[in-house]
């Protein structure tokens, strides 16, 4: 008996600890897919301040005809971040001539629609006459869909893990375990596609010399949470397969 329960106790331990990880990346992909901050960029003189070139940028950057290259030069003069479904510019909230251009700085944001996210991208952006860059515009489409796979995922592995629980039994938490794996894969595979997209962007439209691009938190957390994912599937899947094997060697010694 104590021998069971001690087994019993690493098969508790072992799953709540994989639903505690299930919880968290979950939450991070969340935070993740709904924040602008997968990539930034820095210049030491945003949009010239208030000059009469700065306020076009601004003006073309949320015009609804704006296309790669005028959004994204925007981004490159503006403080820009991009997320996954808005593209946002730092400006000032005055721009009159009489305003000190370095106060009273707001952020403007403006959304990807549905289109957008399924627009074709161009071998050279902003020349449509250029061809499609299938590359990227598959990239595009990847970073956009794998997000909501991966939670899918997740969450169709928890309705799994409720149902085994009501059953009492550790034999469904395979399939919630695999979920998970597949749901790690889509996360891994959504940075891979995003750092690629970006790359490829850099490589057609290079960045002025006094701008600084990096990836932000909202990346960093879709990072971290493919592995917990991972962890998780593991968890869940060893939990199954030990109780299983502990299960048939408990009930051949009862028949021996």
């Amino acid at each position: 008996r104590r021998k069971g329960a001690m087994m019993d106790n690493r098969f508790a331990t072992a799953l709540v600890i994989a639903c505690v990880l299930s919880l968290i990346s979950t939450i991070y992909m969340a935070a993740s897919i709904g924040t602008d901050f997968w990539y930034e960029y820095h210049t030491l003189s945003p949009a010239e301040n208030v000059s009469e070139a700065g306020r076009s940028i601004w003006e073309e950057f949320f015009s609804k005809e704006a296309d790669e290259k005028t959004y994204t030069d925007a981004l490159f003069r503006c403080n820009g971040t991009v997320g996954l479904w808005r593209r946002c510019i730092t400006v000032p909230k005055n721009s009159h001539w009489y305003s000190p251009p370095e106060n009273d700085m707001t952020t403007n944001c403006i959304s990807f629609s549905l289109s957008d996210q399924f627009m074709e991208k161009y071998i050279e952006p902003g020349n449509h006459n250029s061809g499609t860059d299938l590359n990227r515009t598959y990239l595009w489409r990847l970073q956009f869909l794998l997000p909501f796979v991966s939670i899918g995922l997740m969450c169709f592995g928890a309705l799994i893990g409720l149902c085994a629980c009501a059953c009492r039994s550790l034999y469904p938490a395979i399939a919630t375990g695999v979920l998970h794996f597949l749901a790690g894969l889509c996360t891994l595979g959504l940075v891979g596609c995003y750092v690629a997209g970006i790359e490829l962007l850099h490589k057609k439209l290079p960045l002025p010399d006094d701008v600084r691009g990096e990836f932000g938190w909202s990346f960093c957390l879709a990072c971290v949470s493919a592995p917990l994912q991972f962890m998780a599937a593991a968890l869940f899947i060893w939990a199954a397969r030990t109780n299983r094997k502990e299960f048939t060697l408990l009930k051949a010694y009862r028949v021996a």
